[in-house]
């Protein structure tokens, strides 16, 4: 048993998964070392400064968190709904994601903590663009969901339980885009420093044409 997913999704879910994964290594490998794709680490490192007194990294952290919540806030205004379908205004917020991260690379090069908190908005804009396909999580940004799919789906197998084989391909076409990300987000720092960034706003900005494209072409066949 599993779930059907249409051929969009599984090429968004990779290429934005694969985004993900180039931003946020930026983000570490950059002058602040700080994740900007998930904020699990960030709220634990904001609690280790507000208990050091540390208040430049507490005014830093909030900072990113409250980024990437209005990143969220954003696509909410602009989709409307968790779910995803076909027609509502993906290719928008996918235009607006890549416009924060270019707005980013100046900032990174001036080292200024706005940069990072740009990042952090085209992450959590990103990440909402979507949460569920018909009972299937889409989470991009982070892998904790997909790792634990992973785990429930090798349970259900001990057991002798059916396999949502569909949701745990997605799953492990999430991690598999993630990593690869930040193998090239990696590769491409040591070459171009903040100007790696280029690569995953360009990336985005075609998946979201791509998107409106693929939309377009199917209203027309099914008109």
């Amino acid at each position: 048993m599993g779930i059907r997913l249409p051929t969009w999704v599984w090429i968004g879910a990779v290429a934005l998964s694969c985004v993900a994964g180039m931003v946020n290594v930026v983000g570490f490998l950059g002058f602040e070392h700080q994740a900007v794709s998930h904020l699990t680490g960030s709220t634990s490192q904001l609690g280790m400064a507000l208990a050091q007194g540390d208040w430049r990294s507490v005014g830093h952290l909030w900072g990113l968190l409250i980024a990437f919540s209005l990143g969220a806030m954003l696509s909410g205004l602009l989709i409307q709904d968790s779910t995803l379908q076909l027609g509502r205004r993906y290719g928008v917020a996918l235009a607006l994601e890549s416009m924060l991260l270019l707005l980013a690379i100046p900032l990174f090069k001036q080292h200024q903590a706005w940069g990072a908190m740009s990042a952090a908005m085209a992450c959590g804009l990103q990440n909402a663009l979507a949460t569920t396909f018909s009972g299937a999580v889409v989470r991009t940004t982070h892998l904790s969901g997909m790792f634990t799919d992973l785990g429930i789906g090798l349970g259900h197998l001990l057991r002798g339980l059916p396999l949502q084989l569909r949701r745990l391909t997605l799953s492990g076409l999430i991690i598999s885009g993630f990593l690869a990300g930040g193998v090239i987000g990696a590769w491409l720092f040591v070459r171009w420093q903040y100007d790696a960034l280029l690569v995953p706003a360009l990336l985005t900005g075609l998946t979201g044409l791509g998107y409106v494209l693929y939309r377009q072409w199917a209203l027309f066949r099914h008109h």
